[in-house]
Order: C-alpha cells, then structure tokens, then sequence
C-alpha cells in the first residue's frame, strides 16, 4: 500500500515496467514496415494485407475481457510476463512462406498483445501518483512508442543487409520479447498490491469473461479507438504509398516519426495536466486531421515526414491525455477487467482502420483513402466536442 503514497514518478517498479514494454514493443515495430513487405512479396494485394493485418487485432479483441479477469484475480506481472512469451513464441510460424501462416501467427500473437497491455496498464493504474497521471501517462506511452525510433529502421536494415532476410527479422523480434518477459520477471517482485486476490468474484468468473462493456472506462476507450483508426495508414501503409511516389529509402521517416511519439507523449501528457484532458484531445484530433489532408498534397519524402510528424503529434497528446483519463477513471477492485476494456481500443482500431484502409486504397486510391480518414477523425473531433463538459470534469 505504501507504493501508491510514494508521490514520484521514478521509482524501481515504474522504469522496470517501462523497460517491459519497450522491449515488447519492439517486436510490434520492427513488423510494422516488414509484414506488408512479407505479404506482398507471398502475392497479397492491399485489401488481403489489411484483412491479415486485421487478424491480429480480432484475437486481441477477443481475449482481453478473460485476460482482464486474470489481472484482477491473480497477477498483473504474470499476465504481462505470459503475453511477451506468447508474442515470442508464435511469430516462427512466420518462418512458413505462406499467407495463412502468416495470417494465423499475426492472430495469435494477438493474444499476447493483450496480455502484454492488459498487464502494462494496470500495473500502471496502480503504481501512478495520484497528482502525476497525466506525466506517468506521457511516459508510459512515449516509451512505447519510442520503438518507433530505432527498430522499423533497424528491422529495414535486418532484411535489406547481404546476411539478412525476413527469417532474420522475425527471429530477432522473438529475441526481444524474451528479454522484456525477463525483464518483467525482474520487476514483479516489487509490485505491491493493496487488496487480497480472489473472493466472490470468481464464483462468477464465466460473466466476468463475457462481460466486454466497462462503463467507467467506455469513454477514453471510445477516444483512443478513434484517434487511432487512421495509425494503420502512417505506419504500415505508408512504406506502399512512399513506393508508389518513386521513395526508395523510407528509413528515415520511420525514424523520425517514432522520435516525434517519444519526446511530444511525455511533455504533452504533462501539458495535459495543466490545460485540461478535453483540450488536449481537440487538439490531438486536429492535428491528425492537418496531416492526413496535407499528405495528399505532398510526392516527395521531405513532405511525407512533415505529415508524419504532424500526425504523431496529434496522436501523442491523444493517446497519453486518454491514457490519463482511463487511469482516473479505474476503479481498483476492477482495475484489470477496466484496463483491459481500454487496452481493447488500440488493437480494434489497429484491425478497423487496416481494413478501413486497405479497402479504400482499392476502391479510390492512396489520395482518396487519406481524405476518407481525415473525414473520419473529423467526426471524432466533432464527438470529442460533445462530450467536452464530461472531459473537462474527469479527475476533478
């Protein structure tokens, strides 16, 4: 009990756990540019590269509410600690040249996404001060995504270099989920806990399981669910977009979009304890809503950066000001099943918007998808107005 009186950030537990995700992180990174390359090398068109892109966020949808469960019921650390060792494990099916293989490890390492998120999150809703969310929060998700700035390059490199190739990627990612499950095996010990594990609860364990909706958490998860439909788009797809403008070396955007996501979530989640969390969300959707209609105007990769960046900037103050208010809103007892509700919104976004974009790229073009999602975030702008007195009121 004594951690959660402790009013700094910086503590053992905190930077361990940030070293956890961070590692497992990586792996989602270095195959964000890598599987569109895989899949449309096996013969996959765009719209069968977002449905394989989907299956990996269908299973982390599914999961998440028992995953939750076991948060609540047994240990935050261990669901953590489980989902890399998933994640490590089923990523060799992607050694078989084959798209349903590939589609099958996509979907189950899904599942261990959700144990990676679900555990990450709730051991950040118990370890936050209560006056420093919005700055944990920044943190939290700036290391996250700061595997933006070195492993999509790293992973480029891994596969274009003369010993490289995608089986060498693909077992380097399964590398660096081992070492961040040892990592989190590193830090349980000094998780604390201010409630006893079990109880009633689990005499209705099969409707904790079948119970998705939490409503304490719906609204940041509905925010984070739409500020990140369009992500798909910036960072997977963009590597086929900069190959249709005649852009051979996209390293460098990967770079520089990963380090925008790592410095602005850290100082704007902080920001959003100063200026107010439906501000902060405005603005998120705002500048998403610039770049997305700015890259259709842009053919060379100076002005595919600047879009970039101008996104991952919306989405770093979204993303850390609804982390924010889902850590606000949790409610101890339920603090897993409730993470677990929010953890939901990024892999349903993820598998929506790469359907969402696949699909549009097929029918109208790369220029018509990218307006599509810009009118899309406008709507979610437009949302985030309506329900600005119930964001301005949060932690209050």
């Amino acid at each position: 009990m004594a951690q959660q009186q402790i009013d700094t950030i910086w503590t053992r537990t905190f930077m361990l756990l940030c070293a956890a995700q961070l590692l497992g992180y990586a792996q989602h990174f270095m195959l964000a540019p890598v599987l569109p390359l895989f899949l449309t090398q096996l013969g996959a068109a765009p719209f069968l590269v977002g449905i394989v892109l989907a299956c990996f966020a269908i299973t982390s949808v599914i999961v998440r509410p028992l995953v939750g469960h076991w948060a609540d019921q047994s240990s935050e650390a261990g669901v953590m600690i489980s989902g890399l060792l998933f994640q490590a494990v089923c990523i060799f099916l992607c050694f078989i040249p084959f798209i349903p293989a590939t589609a099958l490890a996509n979907g189950l390492r899904g599942i261990g996404w959700a144990g990676l998120n679900t555990g990450g999150y709730s051991l950040l809703a118990l370890i936050s001060p209560e006056k420093k969310r919005g700055a944990a929060s920044g943190l939290y998700s700036g290391v996250q995504s700061s595997a933006q700035i070195l492993f999509p390059p790293f992973a480029l490199w891994l596969l274009y270099a003369p010993f490289g190739g995608y089986r060498l990627v693909f077992g380097v990612t399964a590398i660096f989920s081992l070492a961040g499950a040892l990592t989190g095996w590193a830090m349980a010990s000094s998780v604390i806990h201010p409630k006893s594990r079990g109880g009633a609860a689990v005499s209705n364990w099969w409707r904790e399981i079948f119970h998705f909706v939490e409503p304490e958490i719906l609204l940041p998860s509905l925010l984070l669910l739409w500020l990140n439909l369009a992500l798909p788009a910036i960072t997977n797809f963009s590597i086929l977009y900069a190959k249709e403008l005649g852009i051979t070396d996209f390293s460098l955007y990967f770079a520089v979009i990963g380090a925008t996501s790592m410095l602005a979530r850290p100082l704007l989640g902080r920001l959003s304890d100063r200026i107010g969390r439906a501000r902060s969300i405005a603005a998120g959707f705002g500048l998403q809503i610039i770049a997305l209609i700015a890259i259709t105007l842009v053919s060379d990769l100076s002005g595919v950066i600047l879009c970039g960046t101008t996104y991952m900037l919306g989405n770093a103050i979204g993303s850390s000001t609804t982390l924010a208010l889902a850590v606000e809103r949790a409610d101890p007892v339920r603090r897993g099943k409730q993470m677990a509700t929010f953890s939901v919104a990024y892999p349903l976004s993820y598998g929506v918007g790469s359907l969402i974009t696949g699909s549009a790229i097929d029918l109208a073009g790369y220029l018509g998808m990218f307006l599509l999602l810009a009118a899309i975030q406008a709507a979610g702008l437009l949302f985030a107005f309506a329900k600005a007195n119930s964001l301005a009121n949060a932690g209050k």
